[in-house]
Parts: structure tokens; sequence; C-alpha cells
């Protein structure tokens, strides 16, 4: 029986390393249009069970997207998993062959499950979600220094305020008019936003960032958005459950849902209330309905389900 062949990506700006678990070839080519073209027909030869690399902030999205489409099976992973499994395994030093090599390893010893790889309007959507976090980072630390200046420089500051605000408008709207474009994010969208406490910005956050919505159960999809408490337990000492891991942004946007929720959606209200009423801190409180919110909406979107209330 021939056995199953796992590879491992590596992505840097301006190449990429692959290994191959487990005659452990290696080798090095460039991740330009040409280089990625020439990495799908080797790949397409060697017929691998997985494929895996790093999420690297958006470095990988042409070579993961270029292998999707070509049929192969890919799974892009959160690089603390793969570190803490290099050390687990006694891989300590780092280079980008031995990170590749890890990654073959990794998808042979863990086998992540190949995710759904976004379309070119996913990544518009996704690619102005970033765009719209880093204009309101940037707008926040400028209205930190206004506060702070002097006379010469808050002129210049307040007009970069007010052109960061404007772009922030227009983000606004281009973002709308991008989930208007697709009938399935519309509809999407609208069972979304019936939810009291979801937004358009959440709305877009989750349809741009969490593709996976409705497709998994409810225990998956927690621990993939990074809301599901791991324990912290030895012997005959209880820790303190919390949250890591996972999709941060996308945690954010929950936790404004959940933030809006506690005071306007009836059933997160008495949830909120029970967990406070219970000892429970505001910030576990909310977590818990971080948590409640999106069991619900991964359950309306499986469905095509609307929000629905009914008092008793």
């Amino acid at each position: 029986m021939k056995a199953s062949i796992f590879v491992g990506i590596d992505v840097a700006k301006d190449h990429l390393d692959i290994a191959i678990r487990p005659d452990g070839k290696t080798w090095t080519i460039q991740n330009n249009d040409e280089g990625i073209k020439e990495l799908v027909l080797q790949i397409h030869t060697i017929n691998p069970e997985l494929i895996v690399m790093e999420a690297t902030g958006g470095l990988e999205t042409n070579v993961a997207s270029a292998l999707a489409l070509a049929g192969l099976p890919v799974a892009v992973v959160n690089p603390r998993q793969v570190r803490d499994f290099a050390k687990s395994t006694g891989k300590l030093a780092k280079t980008d062959t031995l990170d590749a090599q890890v990654l073959a390893h990794f998808a042979e010893a863990i086998h992540p499950e190949p995710r759904f790889m976004s379309d070119e309007q996913s990544r518009l959507l996704k690619a102005l979600n970033v765009r719209r976090r880093q204009i309101i980072e940037m707008c926040v630390s400028e209205k930190n220094r206004l506060r702070l200046c002097n006379k010469a420089t808050r002129e210049g500051i307040m007009d970069h305020i007010a052109w960061l605000e404007e772009s922030l408008k227009k983000l606004d709207e281009e973002l709308a008019q991008a989930i208007q474009t697709s009938p399935i994010w519309r509809e999407k969208d609208k069972l979304l936003k019936s939810v009291p406490g979801i937004g358009k910005i959440t709305s877009s956050v989750l349809l741009a960032s969490l593709p996976e919505l409705g497709s998994l159960n409810r225990k998956c999809i927690a621990a993939l958005v990074g809301v599901a408490p791991f324990n912290r337990d030895s012997g005959t000492m209880r820790g303190r459950r919390s949250i890591w891991g996972g999709r941060e942004h996308v945690r954010c946007a929950l936790y404004m849902a959940a933030l809006s929720a506690s005071r306007t959606n009836p059933v997160i209200k008495i949830f909120y209330d029970r967990l406070i009423k219970a000892g429970k801190t505001p910030k576990v409180a909310l977590t818990a309905c971080m948590r409640k919110i999106l069991v619900i909406i991964n359950s309306m979107i499986r469905y095509s389900t609307p929000w629905r209330y009914q008092t008793t």
C-alpha cells in the first residue's frame, strides 16, 4: 500500500520553501505568479493527502488559493499551533527549510481539516475589513496625540483625523456594496443583522473572516473563533478556565455585539443578567454571551433561519 504524502510550505515574501513527508525532500521556489504555477504542477504530480501552511498576514493567500482552485487539499493553520508542535517534538531551531519540514510533520501527525478558500469577492471583503481596522487604529492614535499636542501640531492632527474619518465612511460604503454584489452574502447578511446586537460591521467581519459559519458544529466553531474555555488543571489543582487562540478580530467583533446584545437582545440580556446574579464578573459573562451568540448564528446560517424571539 502506497504511503500517504504530506506537504509543508513555509511562505516568505520572496520565496516558498516546500518539504515532503515521508521522503524528506525539500526545495525552494520563487513566490510569484510563475513560481506558484510551477508549484501547483509539481504538487499535482505527487498527489498529496494534505498541504499545510501557516497564516502569515496575507502572504499565503495567493499560493493557498492557487492550490485550492487546482483541487488540492490545503489547510492554513495558526502559527502558534505549529510552533508549539515543533517545541513538543524537540525542534527548537528555526529556518525556512526547517519550518517547512515541521509543517509537513504537523500535517502528517495532526491532520488539520482543509478549509474552504475564499474567492475573489471574499478576499476583497476581507481586505476592506482589514483596512477598516487599520484606519480605526490610526484614528485612535491621532486622537490620543491630540490631547497632548501643542498649538503648532494641533491643526495638522485635526486635519488628519478628519481625513481618516472620511476614509472610514467611504470604506463602510464599499463594504456595503461588496456584500450586495453577492446573492449568497446578501442573504447571510440579512440573517445576521436580524439578530439584535449584530450590525453591519459585525456582519461584514463574520462574512469575510468566518466562512466556516454554518458548516461546523457548535464546539468546533467556538474553538475556531477562540471562545471555547480551556481547562487549566494539574493534579488536584483546578485553575481558572480561559479562552485563547482563534481569530482575534472575529472575537473583537463578537465582543461588541455581545456588549450591545446584553442590553438590547432579550435572550442575551436574560442570559447575561443570570450570570451576573450567579457571581460571574462582567467580562466572564460577556465572553459567555459571545459564545452563545456565535452558537445561535451558526445554527441560523446552517438552516437559513432568521432571528425569532417569542415572549411567553
